[in-house]
């Protein structure tokens, strides 16, 4: 624990990470088939590569993340998030762990599935009774989504993704057309660009919901990984993972993250909203959104001290929603061959708040007609 506590120290003092060192290749772009989902749809994975040996690939199905492969402090390369080998297994288990993927139309829960909007009421299909999570069942990762193109240049590589929804699809209103677009820069930036229009009022809630591992994918649990989190409130919630609508200081609870803390060390707590939990599973307000810019703002930081990895994650979104896997099981096979088990990654979903349409002093989700969501989130990655 006293190595742990001056490595927070000496890592505190650092306010940039060492970036992987440049090998001299342009960003680029690939793709190959990746099979038929069981309706016989047609998918297409993308590998995105850049200069540095930083590399990712996304698939059309639910615009999953597959592979982010990742060099350490000695450039050996890992895959740091958690994923499948195969579209099968994509298609049996990312409608209740959503590996990957890209989380509509409302990321999160919203109570009782249920919400009020222009003095109507809609009833959306429960699938974490009693409320609705994450859009509800078959979500948008696990839709197929249209390539509007893909591009290379001085900006990077990346590929723009659609999906249109339809109107009244899972109870929501409005036709909504979401464009998704990555792009793997050569200073080692996955930048996601959420894009949205409907042509009637509706909320909306877009997230990716990838689950990391610095150590690399498979490695074993993210326990002695290091976490801080740029929030010095959140929402607190019933046991259901519903938030009450206080927003709660972080002060003298297991929340306070606003250091680099070792992920394992507060997992245990005997604080209730753990307890509800079972681990981190809870949106914190990012101190960042004070005043918003427009631009991406320092979310988060996680660290790997056996491999030197870093992860920024910098944003638009006024929330971040950090988990801990506490619902892995043993159940999925990983890419790798391996169990994944509780802990063994984590996600950083970066958001607007839980049951935001039921809660009128959060933020608004409401999108109108004529206006254009625009969210953008910021992987960075480097060493140490």
């Amino acid at each position: 624990m006293q190595f742990a506590k001056n490595t927070l120290i000496r890592f505190a003092a650092i306010a940039c990470m060492i970036l992987l060192s440049p090998r001299g290749f342009a960003a680029s772009i690939a793709s190959a088939p990746y099979g038929a989902t069981q309706q016989g749809q047609a998918v297409t994975q993308f590998t995105l590569s850049n200069a540095r040996g930083v590399s990712m690939n996304c698939i059309t199905y639910g615009g999953i993340v597959t592979r982010l492969d990742v060099p350490d402090r000695r450039g050996r390369r890992a895959d740091i998030v958690l994923g499948f080998g195969s579209l099968n297994d994509y298609e049996k288990y990312n409608g209740k762990i959503h590996f990957g993927g890209l989380i509509g139309r409302y990321a999160n829960r919203i109570a009782d599935g249920k919400f009020e909007l222009d003095g109507r009421d809609y009833k959306l299909p429960v699938n974490e009774p009693p409320n609705t999570l994450h859009g509800g069942p078959h979500g948008f990762d696990e839709k197929v989504w249209t390539v509007v193109k893909t591009f290379q240049g001085a900006q990077g590589a990346g590929v723009q993704l659609r999906y249109v929804s339809p109107d009244g699809e899972n109870g929501f209103p409005g036709t909504l057309t979401v464009d998704v677009t990555y792009t793997l820069t050569d200073d080692n930036e996955v930048r996601i660009d959420y894009r949205a229009k409907t042509d009637k009022p509706t909320v909306l809630n877009l997230t990716n919901h990838s689950y990391f591992n610095l150590a690399g994918e498979g490695s074993g649990n993210v326990e002695g990984q290091l976490i801080m989190i740029a929030g010095s409130s959140y929402t607190p919630t019933r046991a259901d993972s519903i938030p009450t609508g206080e927003m709660a200081s972080v002060e003298n609870t297991p929340l306070d993250l606003r250091a680099l803390t070792p992920i394992g060390a507060r997992l245990r707590s005997s604080n209730q909203q753990m307890r509800y939990a079972r681990g981190y599973d809870h949106n914190w307000k990012l101190n960042k959104n004070g005043q918003r810019t427009g631009e991406p703002g320092f979310a988060a930081r996680a660290y790997d001290p056996s491999s030197g990895r870093v992860l920024d994650v910098y944003t638009t979104q006024p929330g971040l929603q950090f988990y801990t896997g506490n619902g892995l099981d043993g159940s999925a096979i990983g890419t790798s061959g391996v169990a994944y088990r509780q802990t063994d990654g984590f996600a950083l979903e970066t958001q607007h708040f839980p049951d935001s349409p039921n809660r009128p002093t959060f933020p608004s989700t409401e999108l109108k007609p004529g206006d254009e969501y625009h969210e953008v989130t910021v992987w960075k990655i480097g060493v140490r």
